[in-house]
């Protein structure tokens, strides 16, 4: 007789209409929010998470007495079950694609700070050779974009990695560096000679991911050598509202060099010390190999990996 947790009798047995409440189950707070969210009716929903648990072999939710929380066993089937959702969504995608035209959507998540000639390059050529196929560009966290190539809502990303997921695949696309700026309304903009001394006790604006053991870790370090102060006045997501907050004199914030350079020009940021050895950052694509692609997706895809392994580093490098 099978186990109640055996992998014959689950595949055999599993409803997907449990997994999908599930889902919204983890997403929740309570059963009661989980039926608002489905528009079922709690007793219906508890009854499903029963069935759910009863396949399993597994309690995979602990509630009651102001309690409600994934158990281990609940918590890795979230992270599967989001997954398969994420390939059930791609279904009528992938059937729509069957053509001899290339066509689909590819869906690519960014970090607010993506400046790069070979991806825009590679963006003209695939429209110019496959009009039919759709294009969006998503602004995200580099956490966010990542996350939402591992659950397979996005087709890739293209973001700054601090710790890589054995699942996804990564290609650096090009290097960059950041400088410290402050705008017109900052004491120190225009000033010449200035010491690394001069931005001791500074206000700081910046990325939400600029902090001690965040994926702009160098740039907080940069802060910290410079004796500014700790606690930022004002931080972003994206780089154009750090951008905003530094030409508006809130504090200094780091940009990338290449980013920064044409305000410079403009005479709407002022690049402050020091100028030697700026942080360097990676910018990746990432993808998910497990993520069944439509025609455009792997198209486009190919046609980057092959940009970027045809291009020396010393061109993607912009400082």
């Amino acid at each position: 007789m099978l186990r109640p947790d055996a992998p014959e009798r689950i595949v055999r047995e599993l409803d997907w209409n449990l997994l999908r409440t599930f889902v919204v189950l983890a997403q929740s707070g309570s059963i009661t929010e989980a039926a608002g969210k489905l528009r079922l009716a709690q007793p219906s929903v508890s009854a499903a998470l029963k069935r759910l648990e009863e396949r399993v072999g597994k309690q995979l939710i602990v509630r009651g007495a102001g309690q409600f929380h994934l158990t281990e066993a609940g918590e890795a089937l979230r992270r599967e079950a989001v997954e398969i959702q994420g390939s059930i969504l791609r279904i009528a995608t992938l059937m729509r694609d069957v053509t001899d035209e290339i066509r689909g959507h590819l869906r690519i998540a960014l970090a607010s700070h993506v400046v790069c000639p070979l991806f825009d390059r590679v963006l003209a050529e695939f429209h110019a050779a496959h009009p039919r196929a759709t294009v969006s560009l998503e602004v995200r966290s580099s956490a966010e974009a990542i996350a939402g190539v591992a659950d397979k809502s996005a087709s890739l990303a293209v973001c700054l990695v601090r710790e890589r997921n054995p699942r996804l695949e990564y290609r650096r696309l090009y290097r960059e560096f950041f400088g410290l700026y402050c705008g017109p309304p900052h004491p120190l903009f225009g000033r010449e000679g200035l010491t690394r001394a001069d931005l001791a006790g500074q206000s700081a604006v910046g990325f939400e991911t600029d902090r001690l053991g965040g994926i702009l870790q160098a740039v907080t370090l940069l802060r910290a050598e410079a004796e500014m102060r700790d606690e930022m006045v004002g931080v972003s997501s994206h780089l154009e509202e750090v951008r905003r907050m530094i030409v508006a004199g809130l504090g200094i914030g780091a940009l990338p060099l290449h980013v920064a350079a044409r305000d410079v020009a403009d005479g709407l940021l002022w690049r402050l010390p020091p100028y030697d050895d700026p942080p360097p950052a990676d910018v990746h694509v990432v993808w998910n190999p497990r993520t069944r692609m439509n025609r455009a997706e792997r198209t486009f895809l190919a046609t980057l990996t092959e940009a970027i392994e045809a291009t020396p580093i010393e061109e993607r490098t912009y400082s």
